[in-house]
């Protein structure tokens, strides 16, 4: 049977390697479901584990390691970057226009294949006493969220317990933070299009001042929300984009605001869309204009299993050291891990990826730097986790 210090010489062994493939994903970023070469990337490192892989159509692979009779424990790493250009001065910075990894996915990744690794060579001498299947998701930055995509191709079928990790650029490297019940929060997207009679803004009460309307609606309908939903919800509507007119002295005839919908609590979330349809209505209904609200529900909160998060806490404190575990607080951030521990139990830890004394960068920035030695760091973990998971 392996032993936790196997796994550790084993991902030490490929810190090389993994560098090389993080900083490749890194400078060829690719969106949701476009992922296409990093799903090569992936391929080619599991073949030449001897690890063999299922293709999820569009984009992403699912793999197994170990023939242990018994429950299968999946590890999850998701694939995709953002719309977002990469500021930094790496010489693996993103070579794509306009697309960068500002979200930490391709330490994620590589993370996975760091562990991936260190089990599949465990399990060439016959050490490896569980089974597990390797998840690398599409499209974990889009909503629903490409997990929708993995549950509805079966991967998760006959497992038992799941486990992922996240880059958390706030934390240290060295240290993953730990949170039994919910870690994230809910998160939504609500686009509301204003449409009425334009005109000239000497004449607003001839029109239906569609300006004034849209403006009305991007401030009262957070304060709506804050006083019809239960205040323990912590919910929180953040607009992101508001358009409307190109010209001073015209009011507009249509406008747009779109942004998130975010929450702590996984019944306000259900109610939620219901409640925005209707708060809409009542605040535009005063000047005339028609709304059409569309409304895209896309994350439960990933709630932590307590036996899940416990397993993790050891694979941490056996891996790194007890001093390495810290706690950590639920954040609004969405995570389509939430439909993985929906299905089955499960956990996920926050990655820490700041270098001690260094700056506090934050994800979905152009800005982020990641210390690489979290993607060691990530690889042990996932595959200590997977090794304490074994029955028995």
């Amino acid at each position: 049977m392996s032993t936790p210090s196997d796994l550790v010489d084993a991902v030490d062994a490929l810190v090389p390697d993994l560098l090389e493939v993080r900083r490749d994903l890194h400078a060829h970023p690719e969106l949701s479901w476009q992922e296409h070469r990093t799903t090569e990337v992936v391929a080619g490192w599991l073949d030449k584990f001897g690890i063999e892989a299922v293709r999820i159509d569009p984009t992403g692979l699912v793999a197994e390691v170990g023939n242990a009779e018994g429950p299968v424990v999946a590890l999850r790493a998701d694939l995709d970057a953002l719309p977002i250009t990469d500021r930094t001065s790496d010489p693996w910075r993103s070579t794509v226009p306009g697309v960068a990894h500002a979200c930490g996915h391709d330490v994620h990744t590589t993370a996975l294949l760091g562990a991936a690794g260190a089990l599949a060579r465990c399990a060439r001498t016959g050490n490896l006493p569980v089974r597990v299947r390797l998840v690398f998701q599409p499209a974990e930055e889009v909503m629903p969220g490409g997990a929708l995509a993995v549950l509805a191709a079966g991967s998760l079928a006959g497992v038992s317990r799941a486990f992922a990790l996240h880059c958390d650029p706030s934390l240290d490297v060295g240290l993953v933070g730990l949170r039994e019940g919910s870690i994230t929060g809910a998160a939504d997207r609500v686009r509301v299009q204003l449409s009425g009679r334009g005109g000239h803004t000497s004449r607003p009460h001839l029109t239906q001042d569609l300006t004034f309307a849209l403006a009305t609606l991007c401030t009262q309908l957070p304060a709506a929300l804050s006083r019809r939903l239960d205040p323990r919800a912590g919910a929180s509507l953040v607009w992101g984009s508001i358009n409307a007119g190109s010209a001073p002295n015209v009011i507009p005839a249509s406008g747009e605001a779109t942004g998130t919908l975010r929450m702590l609590d996984a019944t306000a979330w259900h109610d939620a869309e219901h409640l925005v349809r209707a708060l809409v209505r009542e605040i535009v209904a005063p000047y005339g204009v028609d709304a059409e609200v569309t409304y895209t529900q896309g994350v439960p909160p990933v709630v932590n299993d307590v036996e899940s998060t416990e397993i993790l806490r050891d694979a941490v404190a056996v891996a790194l050291g007890p001093s390495a575990v810290t706690t950590t607080s639920q954040s609004l951030g969405g995570e389509d891990f939430a439909w993985f521990v929906e299905s089955v139990p499960g956990s996920m830890g926050r990655l820490g990826t700041r270098t001690p004394g260094g700056p506090t960068y934050d994800l979905h920035q152009g800005n982020l730097r990641v210390d690489e030695r979290a993607i060691a760091i990530g690889a042990k973990v996932l595959a200590m986790a997977a090794l304490a998971s074994a029955p028995g």
